[in-house]
């Protein structure tokens, strides 16, 4: 069984034990977190950094993988950094070993 389905088995299984409650006003609550969301994402700084090209390079290829703009990765790593939920991978899962770059492919 894959996880999708396993998750929706046990998300009816805890609904079919009731443990499921309706929000008492709900477009209140929705109201309250849409606020909270925006709130969150307003970027009304501009930072200009310089870093090396190699490593513009690697953003921009991770970006893609992500298909997401570059600007928009380095924003969310430095804001995952800043609220202490950047988690580092372990060295057994990383690409790069001892703090050197493998060697690129080239096309």
């Amino acid at each position: 069984m894959d996880k999708e389905s396993k998750l929706e088995e046990e998300i009816l299984a805890s609904f079919e034990r009731g443990e499921w409650q309706s929000v008492p006003n709900l477009k209140a609550e929705i109201a309250r977190f849409a606020s909270i969301a925006s709130a969150s994402l307003v970027k009304d700084k501009r930072v200009n950094i310089r870093i090396s090209s190699r490593d513009l390079e690697d953003i921009q290829a991770k970006a893609a993988e992500e298909a997401i703009p570059y600007q928009t990765l380095m924003a969310s790593v430095l804001h995952k950094f800043v609220t202490g939920r950047l988690v580092e991978p372990s060295p057994s899962l990383t690409s790069r070993s001892s703090g050197t770059r493998q060697k690129r492919r080239t096309p």
